[in-house]
């Protein structure tokens, strides 16, 4: 294996772990000696400190972990105070909107209504913080319900659940026409 295999290795096993890497675990990795592992290391880190680079490796016991420069921190403050932008996908919005219209609600319920599983899109949404867990049924197994919160309402731009759209009989009757015409033309592929 060539040095500079050996580096990118190095780099996307502390790159990924995000915490200090055992000397050890890195040498067995590699397949070398925890010497000459450690000899890679140190040439990784002065060619980062020669190049100026934004990250670096530090040297923590007998462990290494892959930072950022401590001169960098003010560009990092200067980015981590934008706020942050969540993409809501089809299914999340499909997911949040039964939630907004039906909560509290239980993930079972989300998912009668949906016909597919919905764990991943609940959990994403509660981690963007647009529906919270409100609470357990009183029902065997005591499962979750689930609610919207207030940044759901801030995001779109509502001051409460009463101004969300009302879908009258014939809005509703379009929407099971179209969801029924999509069923059909999946089932002829």
């Amino acid at each position: 294996m060539v040095l500079e295999q050996q580096e990118a290795i190095i780099e996307a096993v502390l790159f990924s772990m995000g915490e200090s890497v055992e000397l050890e675990k890195i040498a067995e990795v590699l397949e070398l000696s925890k010497e000459e592992t450690k000899k890679i290391i140190y040439g990784m880190m002065e060619k980062y400190e020669k190049e100026n680079r934004g990250i670096q490796i530090i040297e923590i016991e007998d462990a290494f972990q892959m930072c950022t420069r401590k001169e960098m921190y003010e560009y990092l403050i200067k980015i981590a105070k934008q706020p942050k932008r969540h993409v809501l996908t089809d299914v999340l919005l499909e997911t949040l909107s039964i939630i907004a219209y039906k909560q509290p609600i239980t993930k079972l319920e989300i998912e009668k209504i949906r016909g597919v599983s919905c764990d991943h899109a609940v959990n994403k949404l509660v981690e963007y913080n647009l529906v919270c867990e409100l609470g357990r049924l009183d029902a065997p197994g005591r499962p979750l319900l689930f609610g919207t919160t207030e940044e759901f309402l801030r995001s779109f731009g509502v001051q409460s659940l009463e101004e969300l759209p009302v879908l009258n009989a014939e809005q509703v009757e379009e929407f099971k026409q179209q969801a029924e015409e999509e069923m059909h033309l999946k089932l002829d592929v």
